[in-house]
């Protein structure tokens, strides 16, 4: 049998996968990544639930980061937007799921902003 062609970032994705679960006391902050735009929302496994997501084209208010420009600023704000989310719904606890991509940039700049928000990994 021949092995399929997975993506290397499908493979990463995988065995991540397998090491996160997220349950309703400790979600699991899973982002998601294109070239224009960011997803991150908090998912129960156990139930299958989404607990609360934020999109980057609803964040607004990019002048207010200071050193940080661009696509990574706008990652860092929906990160903090994410974090009051949270709040406002009891959960302080996260896993994250970094989704098979570096932690690196945009990826990383969504953690700091959670983590500034209040959320703990």
């Amino acid at each position: 049998m021949m092995r399929q062609n997975i993506p290397a970032r499908q493979r990463r994705r995988g065995r991540v996968r397998s090491r996160v679960q997220g349950t309703a006391a400790c979600p699991r902050l899973n982002i998601s990544r294109s070239l224009r735009s960011m997803f991150a929302q908090l998912v129960d496994d156990e139930q299958g639930r989404t607990l609360a997501s934020v999109h980057s084209k609803r964040v607004s208010n990019v002048g207010d980061v200071g050193e940080r420009a661009g696509k990574v600023a706008v990652s860092y704000l929906l990160g903090r937007a994410l974090a009051e989310r949270a709040k406002a719904a009891g959960i302080t606890r996260v896993v994250f799921d970094r989704a098979g991509y570096k932690y690196h940039g945009r990826v990383r700049a969504v953690a700091d902003g959670a983590r500034d928000g209040g959320l703990q990994f």
